[in-house]
């Protein structure tokens, strides 16, 4: 069994999720723990962190490259847990997922291209286009109180435009918690090459898939779905390995791969951090039975969360999270504007999660709760909540 109880108070290590809530709340109290940014508030694997104390007893810290071990590790993990052959020479490497999608706008559209994104989104997609000068073309997912659905007929006027050159796609889609199935990213695939539209996969949370869910890898459907993307991985979610800034992006297509490397040169991202290098081999060879405890631990807590609401606050309605540890819910029902509603967390509630209106204006009244952190945590903040949030409803 994993320590998965502990909590390591961040606020003076650097965290940036802990730093952004003392500044959004200077009065905010020493037991308070913010739910917002996608790094857990768990351990670190031990085989992870007992791997790299011997690895620094014995490396040197200079310029380092990936190693035989470091491209087997990756490989391994793609084949034994999703299926997917992938061939050394497919993978570029990328100190993060957000640069990855940063270089593929640069380098593959010009200013006024467009660049559809399917609503809400991860909010570092808008900020990919509009960085580049590219135009956001939004097609909104269809919402049925329930689960979100892909909008087929939007998309395809979307992609028929001759100025939209590209589609990001979030799978799992962060932050509404959907897994594509297989058929759904058929479609989204077909229409996208038959309008010579490039797909940019973030895969990133692959990994941490709900049970009764799975997860396809978008390249992995066919040759042709392989040769018309970007496949964008990373350990950083699975094993909360973000500050080691290792990502594996898999870009099977020779041309777009060399394209792509390039622009990572273009802005001298040509190695990564040394450890990071490490952390990854490790996570992939050593930390399966860690992950599968992981899974068990945020599936619990997506359980506690959903029944706490349904039993206390029922104005508020959880979405299912089928993938993710990131559960998205509609507040909506609490009769707030969406800016009284950050007001409420943040000021009086001092609860500090993710507000949905960062991904969009379809994310306005919505939040995003991080599920991965100690359930006796996450309990006490959603009393702490609903105290709270009772006395206001007095008022």
């Amino acid at each position: 069994m994993y320590d998965f109880e502990t909590l390591v108070p961040r606020r003076k290590m650097g965290s940036a999720k802990w730093a952004e809530m003392e500044k959004v709340n200077p009065s905010v109290g020493e037991d308070i723990v913010p739910f917002s940014v996608a790094d857990m508030e768990f351990k670190n694997p031990p085989e992870i962190m007992e791997g790299l104390k011997k690895y620094l007893d014995e490396v040197i810290l200079g310029y380092t490259i990936p190693t035989d071990e470091y491209y087997d590790a990756v490989i391994g993990w793609m084949k034994r847990k999703h299926n997917w052959n992938i061939d050394r020479s497919s993978i570029v490497l990328a100190p993060g997922i957000v640069s990855a999608l940063f270089t593929a706008v640069r380098t593959f559209l010009k200013p006024s291209h467009g660049v559809i994104l399917l609503t809400p989104v991860y909010y570092p997609f808008f900020m990919a286009a509009s960085v580049n000068q590219c135009n956001v073309v939004e097609s909104p997912l269809k919402f049925n109180g329930i689960q979100y659905d892909v909008d087929y007929d939007d998309l395809k006027q979307k992609a028929k435009d001759p100025a939209n050159k590209m589609l990001l796609l979030c799978n799992p889609h962060n932050p509404v918690g959907r897994v594509w199935t297989k058929e759904e990213l058929m479609r989204i695939g077909r229409i996208c090459i038959d309008n010579d539209v490039l797909i940019i996969a973030d895969e990133i949370h692959f990994d941490l898939i709900m049970p009764g869910f799975k997860h396809t890898v978008f390249a992995s459907i066919s040759e042709e779905f392989a040769q018309h993307s970007i496949t964008c991985t990373a350990p950083s979610k699975t094993f909360n390995l973000a500050g080691m800034q290792t990502s594996n992006i898999i870009i099977s297509n020779s041309e777009i791969r060399e394209k792509f490397t390039e622009g990572n040169k273009n802005i001298a991202s040509m190695s990564l951090n040394t450890l990071g290098y490490k952390a990854c081999e490790l996570a992939y060879n050593k930390c399966e039975k860690w992950l599968d405890e992981l899974l068990e631990v945020i599936e619990g807590n997506r359980k506690y969360f959903v029944k706490f609401m349904k039993e206390n606050i029922p104005e508020i309605k959880p979405i299912r999270m089928e993938g993710t540890y990131l559960q998205w819910f509609d507040c909506r029902g609490l009769g707030m504007t969406y800016k009284e509603l950050e007001n409420f967390m943040t000021q009086d509630a001092m609860f500090f999660l993710d507000e949905g209106y960062i991904f969009g204006q379809a994310g306005e009244g919505f939040e995003r709760i991080n599920l991965a952190c100690p359930r006796h945590v996450l309990e006490k903040a959603l009393l702490s909540f609903k105290k709270c949030l009772d006395k206001k409803l007095r008022k």
